[in-house]
């Protein structure tokens, strides 16, 4: 009797494996693509309602739940580090239980405080690490929101954007000072992620209310460091999947405040041409 019900784990448990490794990802990937499209063209237009309505038929798409699982469970470089849960990785069958578990509730669990040494510094800059669950609903938000977006954001904004990278941003600047001067602003945002104003950042956010009370549990979520719990009445987390996207959108706009603010700047071209008039 013990033998056979071993025998049937087991054999459901492959079931689950084939009938997750079998799932046709390019073609997945193409129906959420489309959708993506639509919501891109739609926002560009300035048509939010159907913005919305394609959102909303994204995050209720299979096709994009499964993305959003195969996102946290396999892609990502942090796919084996635990939340607050303790969970490193799914089964093949924990991944369709996902799959099918996805919904915006307005509920999330607090996120684990890691730290990670920065580059070049004995310093060390904090990471909060959100339970699986919530990582996959992150990653699916993202498809909704990103293609929403993408039609909005500046030109010249790289950084967290799909397709870009620094070497795309070097060559921006390379043509845009190559036959003229220009003033170049080299600025650090100081703890960019740790100083985000939740209220403002979810009225630019604009979106439908479950969306919108979804994104602002993750914000308020709260921190576990060392088994202490903390309040996060601002920031966004650094570590959650759409936490690129949330600073992005909070930062939009800046580049037409740098451009009058540069408009006030003194001197003219002939000036700043000459090295000595700049010492």
């Amino acid at each position: 009797m013990n033998m056979s019900n071993a025998s049937l784990t087991i054999q459901d448990g492959m079931t689950e494996e084939l009938q997750w490794n079998q799932i046709n990802w390019k073609k997945l990937e193409r129906r959420v693509y489309k959708l993506q499209k639509r919501i891109y063209r739609s926002s560009e237009r300035g048509d939010t309602l159907a913005v919305r309505r394609i959102q909303k038929t994204l995050l209720h798409s299979w096709s994009a739940n499964c993305l959003a699982v195969r996102r946290v469970t396999q892609d990502n470089q942090g796919k084996k580090t635990a939340g607050v849960d303790g969970v490193k990785s799914l089964t093949p069958k924990q991944r369709l239980n996902l799959v099918g578990s996805l919904k915006l509730s307005g509920k999330s669990k607090p996120t684990r405080r890691v730290w990670i040494p920065k580059p070049g510094t004995e310093e060390k800059r904090p990471l909060g690490i959100p339970i699986m669950y919530d990582r996959a609903l992150q990653a699916l938000t993202k498809l909704a929101l990103e293609p929403e977006w993408e039609a909005c954001f500046e030109p010249h904004s790289y950084g967290f954007r799909p397709g870009r990278s620094c070497h795309d941003a070097i060559d921006a600047i390379f043509n845009a000072i190559r036959y003229k001067p220009k003033f170049v602003l080299d600025a650090d945002i100081s703890k960019c992620f740790d100083r985000i104003n939740h209220p403002e950042l979810l009225r630019k956010l604009n979106t439908f209310p479950s969306l919108s009370r979804q994104v602002k549990s993750w914000l308020k979520s709260g921190v576990m460091d060392n088994g202490v719990f903390e309040d996060t009445k601002q920031a966004t987390p650094q570590g959650g999947v759409i936490s690129p996207l949330l600073a992005n959108i909070a930062l939009h706009g800046m580049e037409n405040l740098v451009k009058q603010y540069a408009t006030t700047l003194k001197g003219n071209k002939a000036k700043n041409q000459n090295p000595r008039d700049n010492t």
